[in-house]
């Protein structure tokens, strides 16, 4: 089983996560919203605020996957998404579309006004 924790109090990111529900095979995902249930994030010993920040993916062998990573995670598993989890998976790809999710994570945990508090 495959976790995913994400921010579901953000618009975009339960749509994303809903889409991808709808599109995955049964029983590979586990999906996580840390803002209704933390537990079994903060269990693993990470704070809310790092799962509000970028989406995170705990992969079957219980390795962590963040950001871009957990992406790629996530697609290898998802028909049609898979080609694009290969694409941007090669290296020159997969720096450039990292550093381009960070300033997006950054800019979107800002917006929605994580950044002033400690949740």
């Amino acid at each position: 089983m495959i976790s995913v924790f994400y921010d579901g109090k953000c618009g975009l990111c339960r749509r994303q996560i809903k889409y991808y529900e709808g599109i995955a095979p049964a029983g590979i995902f586990e999906w996580i919203d840390i803002t209704q249930t933390p537990e079994p994030f903060t269990t693993l010993g990470f704070k809310v605020n790092d799962g509000l920040r970028v989406l995170h993916v705990r992969d079957s062998k219980g390795k962590m996957h963040l950001g871009i990573d957990a992406l790629i995670v996530i697609w290898r598993l998802l028909t049609y998404w898979r080609v694009l989890a290969i694409i941007v998976s090669l290296p020159i790809i997969k720096s450039t579309a990292s550093w381009l999710y960070i300033r997006f994570a950054n800019w979107r945990y800002k917006r929605l006004g994580y950044d002033s508090c400690d949740i």
